[in-house]
């Protein structure tokens, strides 16, 4: 199988081939938190190509932003009253190794204010000034580290777990008002700067994929593939679901304190 197209770094694609039908998302308006780098950049990338699509993106790089911008040779600009619209949150927390016994109250505070209060405050802003009369579709990106409890990542996972549970609270209640909420889980993705503060990238990774059963990292086109299927109508019965799309890394990969720990170190030392 064809893997779809990527790059590394933070640059657009080349080229790209449509693996929906181009005007799937026509009349809709996308907003994107986080749309600067990364996951969310690939997905403000991949939105804007098709037919009659308005992305608006923000992340908390604002330089970020006007750059892309300029890349894409589009305009951000507001949902007119005849639009849908659908919402992403991609807010990565600021995500990095340390033992729960090392991390400040400030640090765990400061993920779950970032991670879990920024989600819940765009998401209601959003309903009240638009989904509860107009419908809407959101899609949170999420992680599968709570559901084995990973190591030195409480912090991340507890933020990520309690975006999990609003998914759904938020899904049947905002459910009547036609709002489908649903989230994306990415496992390891090469080509962010999660991968590689987390151990993604370097010598020390030559041999972790081997324990994922597709035997590889993921990529960020794949993972906005996955946003793309959940807020268009390919999804319409979807909601208060979290699509997990690791590779089935969390199924089978190690959980090695001594191991996390090693590699925290080596990333804090060339930081």
């Amino acid at each position: 199988m064809e893997l779809p197209e990527d790059v590394g770094s933070d640059d657009c694609l080349a080229s790209y081939t449509h693996i929906y039908s181009p005007d799937l998302l026509r009349d809709q308006v996308a907003f994107i938190t986080g749309g600067g780098s990364g996951i969310g950049l690939r997905i403000a990338e991949i939105f804007m190509r098709p037919i009659n699509l308005t992305v608006v993106f923000l992340d908390r790089c604002l330089i970020k932003c006007f750059l892309a911008v300029l890349f894409f040779k589009c305009t951000t600009t507001c949902a007119d009253s005849k639009r849908n619209a659908f919402f992403f949150d991609t807010d990565a927390a600021g995500n990095f190794l340390c033992p729960a016994s090392a991390l400040s109250f400030n640090a765990f505070k400061t993920v779950l204010e970032i991670d879990t209060m920024g989600t819940f405050n765009t998401s209601k802003v959003v309903y009240e000034k638009w989904f509860k009369d107009h419908g809407g579709n959101i899609v949170n990106i999420s992680a599968t580290l709570a559901y084995r409890g990973q190591a030195l990542q409480v912090h991340a996972g507890s933020a990520k777990a309690a975006n999990d549970a609003m998914t759904k609270h938020l899904a049947v209640e905002w459910g009547p008002s036609g709002v489908r909420v649903n989230a994306v889980a990415p496992g390891p993705i090469s080509g962010t700067e999660g991968f590689r503060r987390l151990g993604g990238s370097g010598a020390e990774a030559a041999g972790s994929f081997q324990s994922i059963p597709l035997q590889r990292a993921g990529n960020k086109t794949e993972m906005a593939h996955c946003t793309l299927f959940l807020a268009s109508r390919a999804s319409s019965y979807m909601t208060g679901a979290v699509l997990v799309a690791d590779g089935g890394a969390w199924l089978t990969s190690a959980n090695d304190v001594s191991a996390l720990l090693g590699i925290a170190s080596s990333k804090s030392a060339k930081l």
